[in-house]
């Protein structure tokens, strides 16, 4: 039986509000039976989801693509629905039928159409500029209403209220973007929130990353600007045919609300003696409400709605409570988290409670906030007396598993508290588990770290007085994050914000958004985001349009290496972070060993041999031609400068052994000595890696590359400092920004930066899915994005079983291997339908390994099976599978 499952458009189910007027959908296949592939397919669009006035119609296409297929042709138009659905047929003929009607629904396309003006509170003498202002507006609507849509957005953040309730589900809107270019609408139905008669539009706003405290150093704020304004516009549609738009103008009234202050650092303080009940719903007297000003801001810079929202994802509660040393009244929710405490307190009118924030404990058990540099992350709550009164903050995030309570009397409950996570919506898309605890609390805490670090930019950390978008940590652990969740959209956001960021002769900030000083771009590793991030979404998402989008940006980033210094071949100039935070660097300072101009060149080759890559896929030969010749004189430039006429390099660190090998910079002797010399190095350290943010997400890989897998295994078992486990055997439930962030007699490595939830050396993850696991994806063209699969597992260590899984673009991947008491090895397989892959059997001899019993000649489903040096390579179609050996 063939069906049809999982129908997206560009990523995202059913999504309202985008901007794309060629669309992209996708959809899998499901199948009971073995090496299922599409050889054909339909897809229709239609105004009605009874398809009874088709808009388009594909007709049927010879072609197994699944994936990101555009709608060729098809020109949608502003704020209208398209339902479209699919059929297909296997390469026996069989049709799938047609599938589930699914839908997509357009923003406004063209700026030019929008009506709204921008307003905002009026400022006036004695007004409290810190109180985040609720704006109002009542109008009448008319029966039979056939569909109603509003389009927001905000400088600063906003949340939305329609006849007392709150719109959407959505946090932090309007998101994070580089805002002097780019400035994200959200879209929300609204059709079944209205009635005929009064009806009440209302919003509150705060002042986020757009006018609040942003960056370290005193008195950083309002970098973007410091008036805080709305743009809405909510389009109704009746069933007579009319329409009718109303519009954020200066009829809108305004007053304060009782947020008091609002930052995303600080956090915030609320007064609930000032509410003010039913403001948002009809019949509520806003005669003492002030009229609202216009604010003058252009329409040129909205965008509609990329990335995935930040939603509520969770809520965890406390695992105890606890009387510190120093008499504070604490709780432990036993997870380092991201979002915020609600709470239930009774009082006192009047009376105050406070929540602080910690993320640990110091060495004598009391509530340490010190790492938090001058970011407050209090929360303080004025009661308004009488019933039990219950609060969660809307402008502000936390990053804590700590919290200190102030105010709150002697009887407190756990019951009246609870952690509620926020993070981007992304989907999940990985699983890994294996035989050992501390490796799966690893895993564990790799996704935490996404987690915290993923609210709608890639942050450093989620806690202090930064919480920017590093480009270095985002590309080193993009593979990573790839694994874990999808992604797509979230990059696809972030990278375009970088292009927009770059800088005129094509150098890239170190934060994106971009808001340090104008000279703080650039460093090699961290620039090369440019091009290692949309290349990495191509590879596991087949995502070729974000190749074709970014393909400038990313050469103006090889221009700019190009014009640095006097050889055009060797980056030895500039301002460069290195290896950071290496553990062989100099005392006092947080720059690794390694040569810098050697990190600097070999991102510089690895970087323009994507961009050679990205060239032939986008259809760019002569590009292709010219990257690729510029790579090999590049190649020859380090060899000359790095490497010795008897082949040793001249670096003499782990990381320049790893960058080397990982980027294919070394050949022959070179390569072997630098494999010996990485050997001789981890010998020395007693095989525990002094390697940075540069060499770390590198060093397993190129050791089980290099025939070093036992290597590798010892060192991701290492428990004593500095390892991965040495952080669990603390306490971590997050990836730390220092490997010593706690000291081995519990002193802390730093107060001036030691995040707790850092997710750069999470990079490890990669390798487990990649290695010990075994999933990959073909990397040649047409067969990326896990079209063709490579699973090929690498046991190892104590391990005695491990499995993953990986939901791609075609379906559900697994692969688990289990050893056995009597020498077997069992490896199951799941390959998608409409995909094929090739699987690798180690340690397996091709006459004796069978699948669910039978001899791999005689096994369903197999294409062939060949006997490698250590391994039997099996070829198969889609379906599940059991290997034995």
């Amino acid at each position: 039986m063939l069906k049809i499952v999982g129908l997206r458009c560009e990523y995202k189910e059913n999504p309202i509000g985008i901007d794309a007027k060629n669309p992209r959908i996708s959809w899998r296949l499901e199948s009971d039976k073995r090496s299922v592939n599409q050889s054909a397919y339909q897809v229709v669009v239609a105004e009605d989801r009874e398809f009874g006035k088709l808009l388009w119609d594909s007709g049927k296409v010879d072609s197994d693509q699944c994936v990101h297929v555009e709608l060729a042709g098809l020109e949608a138009v502003s704020r209208k629905r398209y339902h479209y659905r699919v059929q297909c047929w296997d390469r026996d003929g069989e049709s799938s039928g047609w599938s589930h009607d699914a839908y997509w629904e357009t923003g406004v396309l063209d700026r030019g159409e929008w009506k709204a003006e921008w307003i905002g509170p009026s400022i006036g003498e004695g007004a409290n500029e810190e109180q985040s202002p609720f704006l109002r507006k009542s109008f009448s609507v008319k029966e039979g209403i056939r569909h109603a849509s509003i389009y927001a957005t905000a400088l600063g953040l906003y949340e939305l209220e329609l006849n007392g309730s709150r719109v959407g589900d959505h946090y932090f809107t309007p998101g994070w973007t580089s805002y002097e270019h780019r400035l994200q609408v959200q879209a929300y139905d609204v059709t079944d929130r209205l009635a005929g008669g009064e009806n009440v539009i209302g919003a509150m706003l705060g002042n986020g990353w757009y006018k609040g405290f942003l960056t370290w150093g005193e008195n950083k704020r309002a970098i973007y600007g410091d008036r805080l304004a709305l743009f809405l516009e909510l389009h109704i549609e009746y069933e007579d045919g009319t329409e009718e738009t109303v519009s954020t103008d200066s009829s809108w009234r305004t007053a304060g609300s009782p947020i008091l202050m609002s930052e995303i650092y600080h956090g915030e303080t609320y007064d609930a003696r000032l509410e003010r009940n039913g403001w948002s719903s009809a019949g509520y007297d806003d005669s003492e409400w002030l009229p609202v000003e216009r604010i003058s801001q252009s329409n040129d810079i909205l965008i509609a709605q990329e990335n995935d929202p930040v939603r509520k994802i969770e809520e965890i509660k406390p695992i105890g409570l606890l009387t510190t040393p120093a008499g504070d009244t604490v709780i432990d929710l036993g997870q380092n988290m991201v979002g915020w405490l609600k709470f239930t307190v009774q009082g006192e009118a009047g009376s105050e409670v406070q929540i602080h924030h910690a993320e640990v404990l110091d060495g004598e058990g009391n509530f340490y906030t010190d790492n938090m540099r001058s970011a407050k992350q209090i929360i303080r709550y004025v009661l308004k007396g009488g019933e039990p009164e219950t609060y969660e903050p809307r402008f502000t995030f936390q990053g804590f598993r700590y919290v200190r309570l102030i105010g709150f009397g002697e009887n407190v409950r756990l019951d009246d508290f609870a952690g509620v996570v926020l993070h981007t919506d992304m989907a999940t898309t990985g699983f890994f588990e294996c035989s050992d605890p501390l490796v799966n609390q690893l895993q564990h805490n790799i996704e935490w770290g996404l987690k915290g670090n993923f609210l709608d930019v890639p942050t450093d950390c989620p806690q202090r007085d930064e919480r920017l978008g590093w480009t270095g940590d985002a590309q080193m652990f993009i593979r990573t994050a790839a694994y874990l969740k999808n992604v797509a959209p979230f990059f696809t956001k972030w990278s375009r914000d970088l292009k927009a960021d770059q800088t005129n002769n094509g150098g890239v900030p170190f934060v994106i958004p971009h808001v340090l000083d104008a000279n703080s771009h650039s460093s090699a590793a961290w620039g090369d985001a440019a091009v290692i991030c949309p290349w990495t979404i191509y590879l596991c998402y087949g995502d070729k349009r974000i190749l074709e989008e970014q393909y400038d940006s990313m050469q103006a980033w090889i221009s700019y290496i190009r014009d640095q210094g006097e050889n055009e071949l060797l980056w030895n100039t500039g301002f460069h972070f290195g290896d950071w935070l290496g553990l062989d660097s100099k005392p006092d300072s947080y720059i690794g060993a390694t040569d810098r101009d050697y990190i600097a060149t070999a991102f510089y080759a690895y970087s323009v041999s994507l961009v050679q890559k990205t060239a032939t896929i986008i259809g760019k030969p002569e590009d292709a031609a010219k990257y690729g010749e510029l790579y090999g004189r590049i190649v020859e430039a380090f060899t000359k400068e790095f490497v010795t006429p008897s082949g040793r390099l001249s670096v003499p660190t782990q990381t320049a052994q790893v960058l080397g090998l990982m980027f294919g910079l070394l050949e022959g002797t070179a390569k072997d000595r630098a494999v010996a010399k990485l050997m001789e190095l981890l010998d020395e350290s007693k095989f525990h890696l002094t390697t940075g943010f540069v060499g770390t997400p590198y060093l397993n890989h190129v050791l089980s590359d290099n025939g070093k897998l036992d290597a590798a295994y010892q060192l991701l078992f290492q428990k004593d400092y500095p390892s991965w486990l040495y952080q669990i055997t603390k306490g971590a439930t997050t990836i730390w920004e220092h490997w010593d962030g706690i000291k081995e007699d519990g002193s802390f490595w730093s107060k001036d930066m030691n995040s707790f939830n850092h997710y750069a050396y999470g990079a490890i993850g990669d390798w487990l899915y990649r290695v010990v696991a075994g999933i990959d994806t073909d990397e040649s063209q047409e067969l990326v994005g896990y079209k063709r699969i490579l699973i090929r597992p690498q046991p190892g260590g104590s391990l005695n079983w491990a499995e993953g899984r990986l939901d791609t673009m075609y379906g559900e991947i697994r692969s688990y291997w289990k050893k056995s008491d009597d020498g077997k090895t069992v490896l199951e397989v799941t390959v998608p339908a409409n995909t094929s892959a090739e699987v690798h059997l180690p340690g397996a001899w091709l006459d004796s390994a069978t699948e669910s019993g039978s001899v791999l000649s005689e096994a369903a489903g197999i294409a062939s099976a060949t006997q490698l040096e250590g391994a039997v390579a099996v070829a198969v179609g889609s379906g599940e599978y059991e290997f034995s050996w």
